[in-house]
């Protein structure tokens, strides 16, 4: 039923007007584009597009998903997911799927989070199911101490949609979280019989409303380049740009980094907090900002825990 949901909800946010159909939306009783209009426009029949949406024909060939991709104009993040749920029926999902194998990450990596922490550059690993699998100290402060926190809890989707730190923290907390459970939904496309993906998803759907509706919209995203705003509680609002790059030599890991526009604002807070963080773990008194010291409190580990 997977394939089957994403394609209807691929159809759905397509109005006629964007594939060159005429629209009469006062004829019209179903948002987007009707079942037929989109298996014209693939070249297969409307009896075969029901039963892949109704989930009563679990397999397609490459031709057919190519030609459906091309009709609801999927980019290649959407393409790809499209793939891998034709690959997974979803009548997988109910074998016994194995315990997975816990992700590690190799010492080269760990030192090159050293080095990046060095140069005043958060940054950290990225594993399945939005595990964060090793972050440098400045990562920490800025976000959380996820090396802190008990295995389970290191997790970036559970941080955005539980912890209530996060958002106070995130300046746009709605786009990080569609943006979070989008890497979610493209995990679930290549992982459909991951227990502890599924065991994630259970959780975070019962727990927030956000999530769920989020989850519905189907839609799927890998992250790259972008920014990423903080409202944070020891140096005050700053605005990073990160980059996404797959880790060499590993699956599925990838490590993002952090970084600041010369001679902004929001490097000098980024250097303010590498000189707190530095200050803490010498024991010494911290830099606030206004020079406020109930502003040091709170970074790097969250007090409601």
């Amino acid at each position: 039923m997977d394939l089957g949901k994403y394609l209807r909800s691929r159809r759905e946010r397509l109005k006629p007007a964007d594939v060159g159909l005429p629209d009469h939306a006062s004829r019209r009783r179903v948002p987007g584009l009707r079942r037929e209009e989109l298996a014209q426009l693939a070249g297969v029949s409307s009896d075969y597009l029901t039963r892949l949406e109704q989930g009563r024909c679990r397999t397609a060939s490459p031709a057919v998903l190519s030609a459906l991709a091309e009709a609801l104009r999927l980019d290649d993040t959407e393409r790809a997911h499209l793939f891998d749920l034709a690959a997974h029926p979803a009548s997988h999902a109910q074998r016994r799927a194995p315990r997975p194998e816990p992700q590690e990450v190799r010492p080269a990596a760990r030192r090159l989070l050293d080095v990046l922490d060095d140069a005043h550059c958060p940054a950290f690993v990225l594993g399945r199911r939005t595990d964060i699998l090793a972050g440098n100290r400045l990562a920490a402060a800025l976000v959380v101490d996820f090396d802190a926190l008990p295995g389970p809890e290191r997790n970036q989707a559970r941080f955005v949609f539980l912890d209530p730190y996060a958002r106070d923290l995130y300046a746009d907390w709605e786009t990080v979280a569609a943006d979070t459970t989008a890497m979610l939904r493209m995990d679930a496309g290549r992982h459909p019989d991951d227990p502890w993906l599924q065991g994630l998803v259970e959780e975070l759907s019962a727990e927030s409303a956000p999530f769920r509706r989020h989850w519905v919209d189907q839609k799927v995203h890998e992250r790259a380049d972008g920014t990423k705003g903080y409202h944070h509680p020891v140096v005050g609002d700053l605005t990073v740009t990160y980059q996404a790059m797959k880790l060499p030599a590993v699956e599925e890991q990838t490590l993002y980094i952090y970084t600041t526009e010369p001679g902004s604002a929001s490097e000098a807070a980024l250097r303010l907090l590498a000189s707190w963080t530095t200050s803490r773990k010498k024991g010494e008194p911290a830099e606030t900002v206004d020079g406020d010291p109930s502003r040091s409190e709170g970074a790097g580990s969250l007090p409601h825990r």
